[in-house]
């Protein structure tokens, strides 16, 4: 409950009640990019300058490694379920919402480990990168198998003839390097690394000159962005309506496998628990940004509604409100328990 007292939480909470009565209150898009591109290279310095003070250590290479088999594990799992309930190429593109990150949520876990005086490691923030688009390319490939299958099978279908061949979709797809080239080269992401590698460089006194930029400006430019994200997630709602309730139980029920499968991997592995937290609120998360701007010219014939309304309308508002703090909880009850 305390969480839900934190002021860019109420901002979060507080828009969506004012998108659901449907204020004309919004943010102009600059406005909100600009906002964006603020906490990812506040993060980015604030990581920097962290692990310009502790070097690339034995801890930090763990916890990144876990990084990196969390973003393949989990949308391998998610994959493996949603194809009892979609078709190929939908259980990719959810697979791959799934599998990617938001940086949102990675952003106000971080304010809300701050707030209550949880150490965490700087290589947190290139844990996220990381994570970011091994789902992505494997749901790419994931659909160019599919396509594959389906040209196969085609001829058999239609007597052995080849115009059968002609109007599948994946023609005029952007290639796979392409998909590759746009996976790596984000700008966001880029900016992320930028950014931390900057803090490296510029250590102590660089920190010291960014205070009043990454550090003093931090919480309230996160609390007006966390209101823009209560209005998309309000605007979002309808969208909900007549999906299959076995997929809203897969997006409340997922965030929670994922976070557990990370707290376990982390224990078993000996990584602090302030990083552990990172991990499970890492896993948990949900893209609603870089996986559907790829996976919607990538797998245009998965739905685009469907893996967005799910991200944003049910997995992101969840781990805002009670995943952070629920996520929190259980790791100390872990290390306290030895």
């Amino acid at each position: 409950m305390q969480s839900l007292i934190d002021p860019a939480v109420l901002f979060f909470v507080f828009g969506v009640l004012a998108g659901a009565v449907r204020s004309n209150l919004e943010l102009p898009p600059a406005i909100s990019k600009f906002l964006s591109l603020y906490l990812l290279m506040a993060l980015g310095l604030k990581g920097g300058f962290a692990l310009a003070e502790s070097g690339l250590t034995a801890s930090v290479a763990t916890s990144l490694g876990l990084a990196v088999l969390l973003a393949v594990v989990v949308p391998m799992l998610g994959y493996v379920v949603l194809r009892r309930m979609l078709s190929g190429f939908d259980a990719a593109a959810v697979a791959a919402t799934y599998g990617s990150v938001s940086a949102v949520t990675f952003v106000t876990a971080v304010q809300h480990l701050e707030t209550h005086d949880i150490a965490f490691g700087g290589h947190m923030a290139a844990a996220m990168a990381l994570m970011e688009s091994p789902a992505i390319i494997m749901a790419v490939l994931m659909a160019n198998m599919l396509r594959q299958r389906q040209a196969a099978a085609m001829p058999a279908l239609t007597g052995g003839g080849t115009a059968a061949l002609t109007p599948l979709p994946a023609d005029g797809l952007p290639p796979l390097r392409k998909v590759l080239h746009e996976s790596l080269t984000d700008g966001a992401q880029l900016l992320l690394l930028g950014a931390m590698v900057v803090g490296i460089i510029s250590g102590e006194a660089g920190k010291e000159a960014m205070q009043p930029f990454s550090g003093d400006l931090f919480k309230g430019m996160l609390a007006f962005f966390l209101l823009d994200m209560g209005l998309m997630t309000a605007r979002n709602l309808p969208q909900l309506r007549g999906q299959s309730p076995f997929l809203v139980a897969y997006a409340v029920l997922a965030p929670l496998t994922h976070a557990t499968l990370a707290l376990g991997l982390s224990r078993l592995c000996g990584v602090a628990m302030g990083d552990a937290i990172l991990l499970m609120v890492l896993a948990a998360s949900a893209s609603y940004i870089a996986v559907p701007a790829v996976v919607r010219h990538a797998i245009p014939e998965a739905n685009p509604s469907l893996y967005f309304s799910l991200s944003l309308g049910i997995t992101f508002p969840l781990n805002i409100l009670l995943g952070i703090p629920l996520y929190t909880q259980v790791a100390h009850w872990a290390w306290a328990a030895g």
